[in-house]
């Protein structure tokens, strides 16, 4: 399957494991990468720029195909050592870089020279025309149904997505709701390059977290996510537990006077607990809608081979018996 994304960051299938907090290992990476995919290294997930310098030359012993870094670009009152990460992607010699968060034309010449690409995440068509305008080769664009940070506007992908093919010149891939062969196939169809999956990665063999959070996605339904920290204009979508549901008694208590110190006890610290520890009711961690589209903890090549092998057949078969002959 070529699509421009293929050819851009020079993958085999269009097919992008985005970066996830204290999932994006060079573990996982290099199992995406080494199936066809594009896997992604969590630069934040890394304490310092060196381990992020470390990690990246353990993905590298680990494949010889290309692989990313993600970057998010968050407003804090002592924020992370951006020039040292930077730093550490260019003198790591790698050569995609997906950039999520605040806007970052400040770092783009910075990894232009270096002959970076670079991918924003962006969960509008306006945020998108944005990052085409500053220069980004490609955009992620993150539907209503993602994990994560879904945006204010609340618009599904089978709106954002055609709209998105209407305005933009770059190349997008689809993110949010992206599972198995029918998400690409879609995908596609909707204007999209290829697609990005963020849960569905979770649940697999090389993703290096607790066995209790592949379960967890396994077990749910699509009706199990909630959206967090709306009236902090933050908004998260969750996997709903105990921790998370103190949250939102708290929002509903709390209304127009609720402010982050509030609910610091259900985000604050929380991924290394959940990720690493198991503790799945501590608090908020996001998880996807497309949680009920998961069945299984396949490794990535299985996973990726499967989405690929059965694309092909919607689209040979399913897809083209409806056509008059």
């Amino acid at each position: 399957m070529k699509t421009r994304i293929t050819e851009l960051f020079g993958i085999e299938h269009p097919i992008i494991q985005g970066g996830m907090h204290y999932v994006g290992y060079a573990d996982l990476a290099a199992a995406v990468s080494n199936a066809g995919g594009l896997g992604i290294i969590t630069a934040l997930t890394q304490p310092t720029p060196d381990d992020l310098a470390r990690e990246i030359a353990r993905c590298r012993e680990m494949t010889d195909k290309p692989f990313g870094v993600n970057l998010t670009f968050l407003p804090a009152v002592k924020p992370p050592d951006y020039p040292n990460y930077v730093k550490a992607i260019v003198d790591g010699g790698v050569k995609i870089v997906e950039t999520a968060g605040n806007n970052p034309a400040k770092w783009l010449p910075g990894l232009k020279e270096a002959g970076i690409r670079v991918i924003h995440k962006c969960t509008s068509v306006r945020h998108s025309l944005k990052a085409e305008s500053i220069g980004c080769d490609a955009v992620s664009v993150d539907g209503f149904e993602c994990g994560g940070h879904p945006g204010e506007d609340d618009v599904p992908n089978m709106i954002l997505l055609p709209r998105a093919a209407e305005e933009l010149t770059i190349p997008f891939v689809a993110s949010g709701g992206m599972a198995d062969a029918r998400s690409l196939v879609a995908s596609l169809a909707l204007g999209a390059d290829g697609m990005n999956m963020g849960t569905r990665f979770i649940a697999t063999k090389e993703a290096p977290v607790h066995e209790k959070v592949k379960q967890a996605l396994v077990a749910a339904s699509e009706l199990d996510t909630r959206l967090v920290m709306r009236p902090l204009r933050n908004t998260e979508r969750v996997l709903v537990n105990a921790g998370v549901e103190r949250l939102l008694e708290k929002e509903r208590k709390l209304g127009a006077d609720l402010k982050f110190e509030d609910i610091l006890p259900e985000v604050a610290g929380i991924y290394p607990k959940v990720m690493k520890e198991g503790d799945i009711e501590a608090g908020a961690w996001s998880c996807g809608m497309v949680a009920g589209l998961i069945h299984d903890v396949p490794t990535c090549k299985e996973l990726i081979d499967r989405i690929v092998g059965e694309a092909e057949a919607i689209i040979r078969g399913r897809l083209d018996k409806f056509l008059a002959a």
